[in-house]
């Protein structure tokens, strides 16, 4: 039979095949069914945490589950699952048949405001259906990843930059250190090992301040596995060789040798540079985002207040990591990225170790809360500042705020001398006491000089005398010449410093209190050091401690003091050493000193006095200042022969 239609079979063929010509086109231009639309699922996905509207097949063919998927790249993400990368296309993708390929831009964000961004080529197989499947394998993720690897993200921290000496050198270097720890498991006797590291570590000198508190160990000990290392303290090299034989036999002890970032001694500025030790959970709390556990933190002093300064900015850097055969994650040794840190930036100061440790050295032995400063006078260099025993970190050589005793009598024989109300031979009665307004004035151990060259006054230290001449310097006058000085000003040095408070006005008693350095003036060393420079300068300038980063706002420098009256005052003060209340300065070494002693009332107690010191010698003046330190001439004064002797 023929057929009605015979060319419909043909013509069916050629619209099928114009069909599938068309559909193929279209794929190739991103038709809703091609690959372009999978990888913008699986993306989609990714960033969501749900990738069910994606298949899945493995580079073998086989189909993977979309959970499973998900759930390894949440492991091969690691450190970084819980802050997905940002996605996106590159591009679209090339087709081959029942194959195509694209590629994918991934940008991670990690700490420090760092972006990792790579791209990462995306292959996708149709199926039988016609839909296109992603190709799953880790190397998607990251092309260095495999499976049963995590990534894994590691701070890298910056080197702290250098606390320089006004050499320009680093005060803090690496020096050598042991550390002693124990094994619990070879320790018969913990008690008696205990007191034989106690009694060792009491043992060392200088004093290890504050003790080695061993309270807690025996705890530690019996809590700690038999084979594990329990730290005890760590310690300089020079102190333990002092203490090697009482303690390196001693059973379960262990020790390690390494290098730390130290200063030259360990009193050396203490209080003034601070240290840096690993962040505390108070650091982590109170900058979050900035400080990380393991890092090093500056506390207190220059240290603290230029921690930011100083620690520069950590790098980051991405590794991989794989379970070892004990079930630990360890890294591979593959790094995939790294952004090196920047160095913190070094703090220049004024500091000059020989001096720094003539201080230290000279405050040794003393065991009362102590303070010492020098000052160049040339310059206002502050060259030293030590500290002797109380609490860790207070530098009580910038910060102490305690009445200047017969120090102070520098100051009121300046103003004096500034107003005429007295001469260098002038006379000037010294009797045993003294009253204003019914209070009583004496001298210490109630000597008398009777009428005297006013120079006589000053070298024995008259508090009578002065008393007596108040008057003369007016209401605001001590504090006038005070402030010429540098006392009560607006100091910016780089460092937190008290510049005193100088009695003005009140009741005639409390002005003739004041005159010789009682009353309600307070000073500290540094600012009867900067006074003392002034004086010997003939102007005062302010101290110079922190050279870079510079101060923004130093003090300006004050006015040119008259030398008519300087001249007198050197006079005078030269005296206090040849004849007067600090004749044991007169051998030592490094030329002529001239000074001031100080016994310094601090209650109603007579008895109970400060003891102090200020003066200078060649181009370094300095103020020793000893708390309850007694008569000057048993403490200040032998702590400044030791320093002096020290510089020579």
């Amino acid at each position: 039979m023929v057929s009605r239609h015979p060319d419909r079979p043909r013509r069916t063929l050629w619209a099928l095949l114009a069909v599938a010509v068309a559909a193929t086109a279209l794929v190739g231009c991103s038709d809703s069914d091609g690959p372009q639309d999978s990888v913008t699922a699986f993306l989609d996905g990714w960033r969501r945490g749900d990738l069910n509207a994606v298949g899945f097949r493995d580079p073998t063919g086989a189909r993977v589950p979309a959970n499973q998927v998900m759930a390894d790249i949440r492991a091969l993400s690691g450190d970084l699952a819980d802050q997905p990368p940002t996605l996106r296309q590159s591009g679209e993708p090339t087709i081959t048949r029942d194959s195509a390929e694209g590629r994918i831009q991934v940008t991670w964000r990690l700490p420090g405001d760092t972006g990792w961004s790579y791209q990462r080529p995306i292959r996708l197989a149709r199926g039988g259906d016609d839909a296109w499947q992603v190709i799953w394998e880790p190397a998607l993720v990251q092309e260095q990843l495999l499976r049963g690897d995590r990534l894994a993200v590691r701070r890298v921290a910056a080197p702290r930059g250098a606390v320089l000496d006004g050499a320009g050198e680093p005060i803090v270097a690496p020096r050598p250190v042991v550390r002693v720890g124990i094994q619990p498991g070879e320790v018969t006797d913990r008690a008696a090992l205990v007191r034989e590291l106690d009694a060792a570590f009491r043992a060392v000198r200088p004093a290890i301040t504050p003790p080695v508190d061993l309270s807690d160990l025996p705890r530690r000990l019996a809590e700690a596995k038999p084979q594990a290392r329990v730290e005890v303290v760590t310690l300089r090299e020079e102190a333990y060789r002092q203490i090697r034989d009482r303690i390196h036999d001693l059973p379960g002890t262990k020790f390690v040798t390494e290098q730390v970032e130290l200063a030259p001694t360990r009193e050396f500025a203490r209080a003034l540079l601070g240290s840096v030790d690993p962040a505390t959970a108070e650091d982590l709390a109170a900058r979050p985002g900035v400080h990380a556990e393991g890092d090093r933190v500056g506390h207190g002093g220059l240290q603290g207040r230029y921690d930011e300064r100083l620690r520069g900015r950590p790098g980051v850097s991405v590794v991989t990591e794989r379970k070892g055969p004990d079930g630990a994650w360890a890294a591979t040794g593959i790094e995939v990225f790294r952004q090196e840190p920047t160095a913190g930036q070094p703090l220049k100061t004024t500091l000059d170790p020989k001096v720094q440790n003539a201080a230290d050295a000279a405050l040794r032995a003393e065991r009362r809360r102590s303070a010492l400063v020098a000052v160049r006078i040339s310059d206002g260099a502050v060259l030293a500042t030590a500290n002797g025993p109380g609490p860790l970190g207070e530098n009580l050589a910038f910060t102490a705020q305690v009445p200047p005793g017969s120090t102070f009598k520098m100051v009121s024989a300046l103003g004096l001398l500034d107003r005429g109300a007295v001469t260098l031979d002038g006379p000037v009665d010294c009797p045993k006491t003294f009253t204003v307004d019914g209070r009583s004035f004496r001298n210490s151990e109630n000597f008398a000089l009777g009428k005297v060259p006013f120079r006589a006054d000053f070298a024995k230290s008259c508090n009578t005398a002065f008393a007596a001449l108040a008057p003369k310097l007016d209401a605001d006058g001590l504090a006038e010449t005070g402030r010429t000085l540098g006392l009560e000003g607006r100091w910016d040095l780089g460092a937190e410093v008290f510049t005193g408070k100088v009695s003005t006005g009140g009741a005639p008693a409390e002005r003739a209190a004041a005159a010789f350095g009682q009353g309600t003036t307070l000073v500290s060393p540094l600012a009867m050091a900067a006074a003392t420079a002034a004086v010997a300068r003939g102007r005062w300038e302010q101290p110079k401690l922190v050279l870079d980063p510079a101060p923004e706002q130093p003090a300006p420098a004050g006015p040119q003091l008259k030398p008519e009256s300087v001249g007198p005052l050197h006079t005078m003060m030269r005296e206090v050493v040849t004849a007067g209340t600090a004749t044991t300065l007169r051998t030592v070494p490094g030329g002529p000193v001239h000074g001031k002693t100080g016994t310094a009332e601090y209650d109603d107690d007579p008895a109970h006095t400060h003891a102090w010191f200020v003066g200078w010698q060649g181009d370094v003046a300095f103020a020793v200042f000893v708390e309850q330190g007694g008569a000057s001439t048993e403490s200040a004064v032998p702590i400044t022969a030791r320093f002096l002797r020290a510089l020579s």
